[in-house]
């Protein structure tokens, strides 16, 4: 991989193809204030490569579930400066918990999935019989999970 000049200025199809972002994308956030975009002489904007790791940070949060609302204000905390940091961590922690709760849930659900993929297994192969439900099958899950 070519590393990136420090100094270049991408435009902003040029920034959003680094990122994997469109255009459209970009200037969304940038109006929800969750980036800012530099202006050069002629009022074009521009971002640098110090741009592209705040745009990935932004995204490894949206991924976690964080609501727009909560993007927001940890932007608006990290502009105040270190001060909000204790801020900044309790939001944190409230995401990864929130994020912590959707993957127990999403595990159990797939626990439940391959379950009914092993009984329509077992239906098929006859190793199952014809009158037991799924959910006679599936209590006998029920003490293990």
């Amino acid at each position: 991989m070519t590393a990136l000049d420090p100094e270049k200025r991408y435009r902003i199809g040029e920034f959003g193809a680094l990122v994997g972002l469109s255009t459209y994308t970009l200037r969304y956030y940038e109006d929800e204030g969750l980036i800012r975009a530099r202006r050069d002489e002629n009022d074009q904007r521009y971002y640098t490569v110090n741009d592209i790791g705040w745009i990935g940070f932004l995204l490894h949060l949206k991924g976690t579930g964080m609501k727009l609302t909560e993007l927001k204000q940890y932007v608006k905390w990290r502009a105040q400066g270190d001060q909000t940091i204790p801020q900044r961590r309790d939001l944190l922690e409230q995401v990864r918990e929130a994020s912590l709760a959707e993957i127990r849930e999403r595990e159990a659900s797939l626990k439940v999935l391959s379950h009914k993929i092993d009984w329509y297994d077992g239906k098929l192969d006859h190793q199952i019989a014809d009158n037991e439900s799924f959910a006679e099958y599936l209590s006998q899950f029920s003490d293990q999970d």
